[in-house]
């Protein structure tokens, strides 16, 4: 159900990392106050067999209530089509998440309570087993089965069938079934199957009409009819639209109009009439690089995709595809979104430049461009473009910027001329856009006012150290005036707070799941650079990390049983410690030479540890019931923290060296607080 709600949020607010990081945290956190307000519960009334089930009903309606909550109240809480600021956001996804994410986080530690009152000797480690295995096995269900062949809502019915069951056996097992349950049960299966039938209608759009709608691995693809404008959305953003004619023109013939004859043309993401323009110059070959084979196929049955003559659809991420091919092009045209997220951040770096230049012919041009400007040049604007250039004049002596509502960068091993028009005529290409607004748009003076606006100080953009992703934060609040100070400082003194109350087992686990989780979001930014962006494999990892809980979990009640929890506990953080050294080493000596199979290996070991580490440190804690929620709390608070700051702090501030320097040295600052004998231990024998 988590995929499936992160699935959701990405669609409403379109997605960037600073978005997926505040989904991943909002779930944690509330699935640890959740496990708070378990142990409050019981302490007013004794755990019922009968509440968790008619509790577990209402888990699984609020599933179905949360999809269609979060796909309708968006566009009535915010404007609609506007860009939602930082507060709001995280406000609008905490609160909108708030009912699913603290009755899940409620359940687990109560089902724990519930076995408790019949078996009061119960192992709390079994149901962090059992939770753990539910985890593994939805999420490689979702992510290989239900997202390819069913639709949110269906994939929500179908993952509740089993808890339906198990909340009516529950109940059965003890008495007959009563009105109220069955009511109850009615109750939740009746929402669930309206959820079914509202699935299209919840995505109607507000103006026009929705006559497309498909769930693809990478997104949701729906189109828009608004009279003769035909829209494709890809997860809430418009990514593809018949009748953006300037866009086309000048994606197209800024690039190739410097080159005289142009026959391989490369294009990573295309739209609209683009291919239209490509034809004007007659290549003997066009390869169109989409990941996304479900997106082409829409492309082409609406028309927003013309074919032509010698148009190859290559369905690969584009570096990858550029990293395993030796063929050269004349022309390398990227056309991707900002490159606000980890995905897309590849494309605009210095080792993605030097990639493409390697397949360029001599006078060939790689062409690429973000969002620019009207009149004014904001200053992480002026950023954002100075470290573009910069990085791309590393590997390119001539590169051309061209100013405008997006700002295009020609790069290349020849002059350019920056008379696009005038280039264009001699050729005898016609066009609608350029050759009527070109010359008022870009002037010598718009192009002087750029040129003295570039600083030949800022920091480069690499895949080591994502220098855009920073000041893609910093636009962000920029755009609405605020600043992330506020958050900051709030989240210092809550945390701190926190931190002060833990008991050292709790900080353990605390520093455990801050690490397990800014390595899983670490894991997969570095595999994205050295592979590229595959899903199955980045399904995979995901799951690796989750798998090896549960042999974990198994191994932690063994250690428990026959040996020093403390010892044990702090051999297992060594252990972790030893695993981010490696790491850490492997980044800094040989990241081009580690395999898929390192990422697989290093993400089981770490959550195997992180795994046998839960019984310890409940043991330790004393391993009756409060035990056991503030453990489950400490858990998902470290891991919602690791996850925001890893993310937003880390990777764009730090790099990928210092950002698994920085996991280190919170888990050093676990064992330490479990080594120095800080706050009383209650050890069950």
């Amino acid at each position: 159900m988590q995929l499936v709600l992160v699935r959701e949020f990405l669609a409403q607010f379109q997605g960037n990392e600073f978005t997926i990081s505040l989904i991943f945290f909002s779930w944690l956190i509330l699935g640890g106050l959740g496990a708070w307000l378990a142990l409050l519960a019981i302490r007013r009334r004794p755990a019922s067999p009968v509440l968790l089930a008619r509790l577990s009903l209402l888990l699984a309606a609020l599933a179905a209530i949360e999809v269609l909550a979060i796909r309708t109240l968006r566009d009535i809480i915010f404007l609609h089509g506007a860009d939602v600021g930082f507060y709001p956001t995280m406000a609008a996804i905490f609160l909108l998440a708030a009912p699913y994410g603290l009755l899940n986080g409620f359940l687990v530690p109560y089902s724990l309570y519930v076995l408790r009152s019949q078996e009061p000797d119960y192992a709390g480690a079994r149901i962090y087993l059992l939770d753990n295995t539910g985890n593994i096995i939805g999420g490689a269900l979702f992510s290989f089965v239900l997202v390819l062949w069913l639709t949110p809502l269906q994939s929500v019915f179908a993952a509740n069938l089993p808890l339906l069951a198990a909340a009516t056996l529950l109940v059965s097992c003890r008495q007959q079934l009563r009105p109220v349950f069955l009511l109850s049960l009615a109750g939740a299966v009746i929402t669930l199957l309206a959820g079914l039938l509202l699935e299209r209608q919840s995505l109607t759009p507000f103006e026009g009409r929705l006559i497309h709608y498909e769930e693809s691995r990478y997104g949701r693809i729906t189109v828009h009819q608004d009279r003769e404008l035909l829209t494709i959305f890809v997860d809430g953003a418009p990514i593809f639209s018949n009748q953006n004619v300037s866009l086309d023109e000048e994606t197209i013939h800024f690039p190739l109009s410097q080159i005289d004859d142009p026959r391989d043309v490369l294009l990573v993401g295309v739209e609209g009439g683009m291919l239209r323009e490509v034809a004007k110059y007659r290549p003997d070959r066009v390869d169109l690089l989409e990941i996304d084979r479900k997106l082409t196929e829409v492309q082409l049955r609406y028309q927003l995709l013309q074919p032509l003559p010698g148009l190859n659809l290559i369905h690969r991420d584009g570096r990858a595809f550029l990293a395993a091919t030796d063929r050269r092009y004349d022309a390398i045209i990227i056309n991707l979104p900002e490159p606000e997220t980890f995905q897309i951040n590849r494309f605009f770096t210095g080792e993605f430049f030097r990639l493409a230049g390697r397949h360029l012919r001599p006078g060939g041009i790689l062409a690429f461009s973000v969002a620019g400007f009207d009149n004014y040049l904001s200053d992480p604007a002026r950023l954002k473009i100075s470290s573009l250039y910069n990085t791309a004049r590393l590997h390119f002596p001539h590169v051309l910027s061209l100013p405008g509502n997006r700002v295009f960068f020609l790069c290349r091993d020849r002059p350019l001329n920056p008379d696009i028009a005038a280039l264009l005529n001699s050729k005898k290409i016609h066009t609608i856009y350029i050759s009527s607004f070109f010359s008022g748009n870009i002037t010598p003076e718009r192009l002087s006012y750029l040129q003295e606006n570039l600083l030949p100080d800022t920091p480069v953009n690499l895949d080591t150290s994502p220098f855009l992703l920073r000041i893609m934060f910093q636009q962000w609040f920029a755009r609405f005036a605020t600043s992330p100070l506020p958050f900051t400082v709030a989240g210092c003194l809550l945390l701190l707070f926190y931190l002060c109350r833990c008991r050292r087992e709790e900080l353990v686990l605390f520093s455990t799941g801050f690490a397990i989780m800014g390595s899983e979001t670490l894991v997969i930014f570095v595999y994205q650079i050295l592979f590229g962006y595959v899903y199955e494999q980045i399904g995979l990892l995901v799951t690796v990390f989750l798998a090896g809980l549960l042999p974990g979990a198994w191994l932690g009640e063994r250690l428990r049983q026959g040996r020093n929890c403390r010892k044990s506990l702090v051999l297992c953080d060594g252990l972790i410690i030893l695993a981010l050294i490696t790491f850490l080493l492997a980044l800094l000596t040989a990241h081009q030479q580690l395999t898929p199979g390192f990422f697989l290996l290093f993400g089981f070991a770490l959550s195997l540890l992180c795994g046998c580490q839960f019984p310890l440190a409940l043991a330790l804690g004393g391993g009756d019931n409060p035990a056991a929620a503030r453990t489950f709390s400490a858990d998902l608070i470290g891991a919602a923290c690791g996850t925001l700051i890893t993310s937003l702090l880390f990777i764009p501030f730090l790099g990928i060296v210092w950002a698994t320097a920085g996991l280190l040295l919170v888990k050093l600052c676990g064992i330490a607080a479990l080594a120095g004998g800080a706050g009383k231990v209650k050890s069950k024998k």
